[in-house]
Parts: structure tokens; sequence; C-alpha cells
């Protein structure tokens, strides 16, 4: 099943084909159908390839450098870059920091900023969740005093997202501790090189470094730095989530992950027969199926929404609550299909180079590794279960 395009949409795919086919290099190309992970600067090629093309910011308006696309060639883009198994576009710059300082920044801000991340001289991460602020965002400690032209920081950030990489972090910092819970915020901009910050590794079960916990000790960061007004950073932090949670419900990573269990359950063999004939696992590939169209549709509407000037609301946390338990399906559909051979995990098969001998038919050396990783999709963010107060205070009135 596919979405009806019109002809100018699909001339716009054929030319997005053409550039995937004949403009990607073939090594990212291989280590993206190999399923190996792609190194810093891998998605440092992708993005200045991005950036040259002019395809890059497709969130942003064209004034600041963005692609004009409407709703439908936004989604044709992401859907074929992920079918085609390019990097991601490290959302952190192009897809959170800098919808916020389109919005909320000063035009000295934006000056300075959005070029920087459209040419890749800053490679942002996520100051947001604390030990004890987590769904619960607004309980954030980490404070900001103000002293002079600068701000004084203490305080720890966790779950940072290739933090190791990162040269500057946004932060929710709380500037007023008497405040009610979620007024008293304020968005900065800090520079990771400043004297008292340190980056310490959270490794993951599977011996991955992809997360890390942030500490500010008196760390000065210049009141410049602050995006918006003093105190009222919980709508900067607001509208960022609703960009995020957007942006996590991978459409275009669903619509790939699907295509491969497909291929694979056509495969694998059950009973003397291919495991998509049997009767109840084809009936989950079907109602997967069926769930990620529907959710396209929504995707493209909220698309249009942002595209048209306004901001995505509830919606953003219906595609978060579906599109995270989509993935997840896939995955653990694909860790079913292969059975025993989802268990062996090989570290070196991630890496760029690997000829090792397969495990299995179609099988991935890191199937259960990525199911399990995955369970996070449902949890950051905002929780899925806060996602649905969230719908049913916006829509519903509770």
């Amino acid at each position: 099943m596919d979405l009806t395009f019109t002809p100018q949409e699909e001339a716009f795919r054929a030319e997005v084909r053409r550039f995937l086919a004949e403009d990607v290099p073939a090594r990212l190309k291989a280590k993206g159908d190999a399923g190996q992970r792609f190194t810093k600067a891998d998605f440092e090629e992708w993005h200045a390839l991005l950036n040259k093309k002019g395809w890059l910011a497709s969130g942003w308006p064209v004034e600041h450098g963005g692609t004009g696309w409407n709703a439908v060639e936004k989604f044709i883009f992401d859907n074929e870059c992920a079918l085609a198994h390019t990097p991601r576009i490290q959302p952190f710059g192009v897809a959170m920091v800098a919808p916020v300082i389109i919005k909320y920044g000063n035009e000295a801000q934006k000056r300075h900023w959005l070029p920087r991340i459209l040419n890749g001289q800053d490679w942002w991460c996520q100051g947001y969740s604390e030990p004890g602020a987590g769904s619960d965002l607004a309980s954030v400690k980490t404070s900001a005093v103000r002293d002079g032209d600068h701000y004084i920081v203490n305080g720890q950030k966790t779950w940072t997202t290739l933090g190791q990489h990162a040269n500057m972090i946004f932060c929710l910092v709380r500037t007023d501790r008497e405040a009610k819970a979620q007024e008293g915020i304020s968005f900065l901009l800090i520079d990771m090189k400043t004297p008292g910050i340190e980056v310490r590794p959270i490794i993951m079960l599977d011996g991955e470094h992809e997360i890390n916990e942030v500490f500010f000790t008196d760390v000065r960061v210049p009141v410049e730095n602050l995006v918006g007004q003093e105190n009222k950073g919980w709508n900067c932090a607001k509208y960022l989530l609703t960009h995020e949670r957007t942006n996590i419900a991978g459409v275009g990573h669903s619509v790939a992950g699907l295509e491969r269990l497909k291929t694979l359950a056509s495969r694998v063999m059950k009973n003397g027969r291919p495991l998509d004939q049997d009767p109840l696992f084809a009936a989950r590939i079907a109602q997967v199926e069926i769930d990620l169209e529907n959710m396209k549709t929504t995707n493209l509407r909220v698309i249009a929404a942002v595209a048209g000037g306004g901001v995505p609301g509830a919606e953003s946390s219906m595609l978060k609550i579906k599109g995270t338990e989509i993935r997840q399906e896939i995955l653990s559909l694909t860790r079913r299909a292969l059975g025993p051979y989802a268990l062996p995990y090989i570290r070196e098969a991630l890496d760029e180079g690997h000829d090792g001998e397969p495990i299995g038919p179609q099988a991935s050396a890191f199937a259960a590794t990525q199911y399990f990783n995955y369970r996070k999709l449902s949890i950051y963010g905002g929780s899925n279960e806060i996602q649905k107060n969230i719908i049913s205070k916006m829509i519903l009135g509770l």
C-alpha cells in the first residue's frame, strides 16, 4: 500500500531517488544496507552533503535556509532516505534547537547560530532530563544564577545522547527557585568547552556508548545565550518537545523496518512454508502495516500544520505514542522471525569492513540489542503515559 502522489510530487520523488542513487557515497550506502553503525564522521559527511544540496533544513522557513518543501515533499524525502538506509540527520541542532531559536530567539541569535547549524560548525546535544526530572520535566533543579552579564550554572543532566561529540548543549535551567514548577525556568545555550563542565559516559548493556551524564560546576554562561525571556523557558521547552515527539514517531524508519521484516518473513521457513504464510504471524504484519498507513496520514497533517505556521499540539503526542509502538512491534516481529539467530551479538559486525560469516537466514548480528535498545522509544521525549495525559487534557478536557 502506498500514498497517491500528484505528478509534481512523483517528479520530486524521482529527483530524490536519483540523488540517493547517484550522489550518496558508496561507502555510506554499504554501511546503511548492512545495518552497520554510523560514526560521527559519517553523520557529518551526510549533513554536509545535504547542506550543499540545499536539502538539510526541511522544517525551516526559506528565509533562514529552509527548503521550502510542502508537507508531502518533506514526507517523501524522509521516507526515501529511510528506505535508502542513509545516516540520520542528527536532530538536536537542525530539528530541535533551531526551531526554538527561529521562534523565540532575537535577530542576533538567529544570525549567529542558524548558519553554524547549517554548515556543521556546531554539534548540539540536549540538556533536559535530570535525576528526578525525566517525564516530570518541570522539576528540573539545575540552577542558573545571574551574575552581571553571565549566569552561573550548577547541576546535572542525564541521558544526554551523543553528548560526547557535542560542542554545544541547550539546557533548561531554573532561574527562579521560588516560582511554581513550570515557571522560573529558562532556556540557555551553553558552550561545552566552558570550564566546569564534565561529561561522563553511561555504557549500555551491549557495551555501546550512546548516552552520558553532564555535570555543571560554576559554569559561566553569557546572558546573551538566553533564548526568549528569563523565567519563560517552559514555552521554549514545550515548543521543542512537540517537534521532538513528531520526529520520534519515525514514520520513514518504520517503513524501512517493515520492508526488511517482510523480506525476512518471506525467506524464513516454518513447517515447510515461508513465515509470512503463517496465519498468526501474517496477521501481526498486516496489523502493523495498517497502523503505519494510518500514521502516515496523521504525520502529513501535522507536517502541513507546521508548514502553515501552526504548532503541533496533541497530534504530536498521538504520533509519538503510535509511532513508537509501531517501531517496537516491527523490531519484536523481526526478533521473533529470526528465532535463535537473534540471540548472538557480534559487536564487530556493526563496524565498517566486517566480513565475518552471516549467522542464519538474513539474520542480524544485533537483532536482540536493537530490540532491547529501542524499548526506550516509548520513554524518552516524554513517556507514552505522559502523552496520554496530554491528549486527554488537550482534546477531551479531562
